[in-house]
């Protein structure tokens, strides 16, 4: 069983992380009291794996004495499985900026004369727990894509390959339409086309006689070298930025052969790279 504290400044990012971490797996508990984690660690643990990944969020409001927290860590550390503690800050005027931005009321706002002198005294409060973060993250000029990208480096697992990104390679016809969701888009209508060869018409990119064919010529083998190349330069761009799919969508006339069969190469060629890959050909079953 794994378990991680998340802490850290209010408006450092601590519910975005939790909501990054959700989506690697972790069941995510928000505003738990020390005196609770515990008891809820027990009860995880009998879970038959269902709570094999348990993250609990805990902050300025739920704490009376952090001195319950360090016991409880200490307890945690000795049960089987793994406990870590990760902390969330961010500089005082980007707390600041991001208060008054989502006008949202600091939890230390009633206990000081100002939003100012609120963040400095959670900082002061929330530094015992901060020297004992196994990781600390400073998310004052972070991008929410970086802020995955980090969160997926440090507790991933098996997503941090490739950086979590699914990519998804579509086929389509121009004539129906562009595929709304496309994030790269390559027309492929310049290559020589099947459907004016009698034999070939109704056959499909995904038929041997088809690919052969559109592969046969130079600009398209040329074409194909270029798009691969663009691929392997741009996918791990895209997974470090801290995207989670891509949908790479490729177009001819009416999406029948020239696309599906660049759309199949393609995407055997990206799934090479270590990527999930998920293959459609959006027009294949509509009439010529």
């Amino acid at each position: 069983m794994e378990i991680l504290i998340i802490s850290g400044l209010s408006g450092a990012g601590k519910s975005k992380a939790a909501s990054y971490l959700e989506d690697m797996g972790f069941y995510i508990v928000d505003n738990m009291p020390a005196a609770m984690i515990l008891k809820f660690a027990e009860f995880c643990a009998g879970g038959n794996g269902r709570y094999d990944r348990v993250a609990l969020v805990y902050d300025v409001r739920t704490a009376n004495s952090f001195t319950d927290l360090f016991e409880v860590l200490e307890k945690l550390k000795t049960m089987e499985g793994r406990c870590r503690l990760l902390f969330l800050e961010a500089d005082e005027p980007t707390v600041i900026k991001r208060y008054k931005e989502t006008r949202r009321r600091h939890p230390l706002r009633g206990a000081v004369n100002s939003l100012e002198e609120a963040v400095r005294r959670e900082r002061e409060m929330m530094e015992p727990v901060r020297q004992r973060a196994d990781f600390v993250i400073d998310t004052s000029s972070t991008s929410t894509g970086q802020l995955r990208g980090e969160l997926l480096q440090l507790f991933g697992g098996e997503e941090q390959e490739k950086g979590g990104m699914a990519v998804s390679v579509v086929s389509f016809g121009f004539k129906y339409g562009l595929p709304m969701e496309a994030d790269l888009v390559f027309d492929v209508r310049f290559m020589p086309n099947p459907f004016y060869i009698d034999e070939l018409r109704h056959k499909t990119g995904l038929d041997a006689p088809v690919r052969d064919y559109v592969f046969s010529f130079h600009q398209t083998q040329d074409y194909l070298t270029r798009l691969k190349d663009l691929m392997a330069f741009s996918l791990p761009l895209y997974a470090e930025e801290g995207k989670t799919t891509l949908t790479v969508a490729v177009g001819c006339t009416g999406g029948h052969h020239r696309s599906v069969a660049v759309a199949h190469e393609m995407a055997e060629f990206i799934r090479q790279q270590g990527y999930t890959v998920a293959e459609t050909h959006r027009d294949l079953e509509r009439e010529s």
